[in-house]
């Protein structure tokens, strides 16, 4: 289904956002409802579910926070999350300096956090049951950790140079975080030990780099903007500003040194980029200029190039369900692709010349029941 992803003529997404799309976010819970924030400091909730039963449909927006709403974000928002566990709450950051906790029912802010400088990212942990934190990464070198139960800025984890453009929770342990920051290096920190900081990730796996002292323990040779976890939280993909992706073993900090190519980045924050999850092979889908590169996780081929905004593409978010994607761009639109149905097979085909047909080896059925092989 991933691989036949096209952009779907018969779904729309109603156009709310008077400027670009900086941040998507689906929830966990059901997969049906959405997040976008916008560069207008907008956020706009929508149903993606159809209730029309028609086969052409838009999803419709719920509801909005909109420039007249008393609590609007005053500038750009960058990041946009429903609470991981019910869509009573979801969480809104901006270049105003503050993160928002949103009740979703009335619309209102629950909490805001202030913060010196521009907020980049922000993330809650999908797996967490021990705390309830919020990573922050901000103009500031420092690492803000910010609780929900006591409402304050819990901690702050030290040991970054420049902004913080990116901050990603491990899906798989509830207290490690990934960080990723304009001085080269994406770190990794378990929040609850005092230096916090495990390993920064090194490009070159600790040998000495002899062309340049510049490279030595560095995790790109450009800003690091963006970072996401597998589903798995096995492995950790980084994207810098030296057009370069890498996949890294998250337990053990090294570089896999798989090949991508030059993935093109020229954004100056952070790119929010996403990965599939409940496939075999999984896919990475990285906002590519105006399109939306596709690329196989593990042997770095860039399968293909989603096309069909009319501007660069900020954000994309994966909707694993039925395995859809959505997208976001300077061009004020939010995308949806779908996967392409198979074209019917015509009802005189034997089964024999079927099974003599040859599908794309992605699409093939890797699995077996024991009689079969007796």
């Amino acid at each position: 289904r991933v691989l036949s992803l096209d952009l779907n003529k018969d779904r729309d997404v109603e156009r709310i956002h008077g400027c670009g799309i900086n941040s998507l976010d689906i929830e966990p819970v059901e997969g049906r409802y959405m997040l976008s924030g916008g560069s207008d400091g907008v956020i706009v909730l929508y149903d993606l579910a159809n209730f029309s039963r028609k086969p052409c449909y838009t999803c419709k927006a719920v509801c909005s926070v909109g420039r007249s709403h008393p609590n609007v974000h005053k500038y750009s928002v960058e990041t946009v999350q429903w609470y991981p566990h019910d869509t009573g709450m979801f969480t809104s950051s901006s270049f105003d300096k503050t993160l928002k906790i949103w009740d979703t029912n009335t619309l209102q802010p629950a909490d805001v956090f202030h913060f010196d400088g521009t907020v980049y990212s922000h993330h809650m942990s999908p797996v967490a049951t021990k705390h309830c934190l919020i990573a922050v990464g901000t103009k500031s070198p420092k690492v803000q950790l910010c609780d929900l139960k006591s409402g304050s800025c819990s901690h702050i984890l030290q040991g970054h140079r420049q902004e913080v453009l990116a901050v990603s929770w491990s899906p798989r342990h509830e207290y490690i975080l990934a960080t990723a920051s304009a001085d080269g290096r994406a770190k990794l920190w378990d929040v609850r030990r005092a230096s916090g900081c495990l390993t920064t990730l090194d490009q070159h796996n600790g040998e000495k780099c002899k062309t340049s002292s510049e490279g030595v323990n560095t995790t790109h040779n450009g800003r690091v903007n963006g970072l996401c976890y597998t589903h798995d939280g096995l492995h950790l993909l980084t994207v810098g500003t030296d057009d370069r992706m890498r996949l890294w073993n998250s337990s053990t900090g090294e570089n896999t040194l798989v090949n991508y190519g030059k993935v093109c980045n020229e954004s100056r924050k952070g790119l929010k980029f996403t990965i599939s999850w409940g496939c075999n092979p999984e896919f990475a889908f990285v906002p590519y200029k105006s399109t939306i590169a596709v690329y196989t996780i593990f042997s770095g081929e860039l399968i293909t190039r989603l096309r069909g905004h009319y501007s660069t593409v900020d954000c994309c978010v994966f909707q694993p369900h039925f395995q859809e994607l959505y997208s976001g761009s300077r061009d004020c639109n939010i995308l949806a692709w779908i996967p392409a149905l198979r074209e019917p097979i015509p009802d005189d085909t034997s089964e024999k010349s079927l099974s003599q047909q040859h599908l794309n080896p992605a699409y093939e059925d890797a699995w077996s029941s024991s009689e079969d092989e007796g």
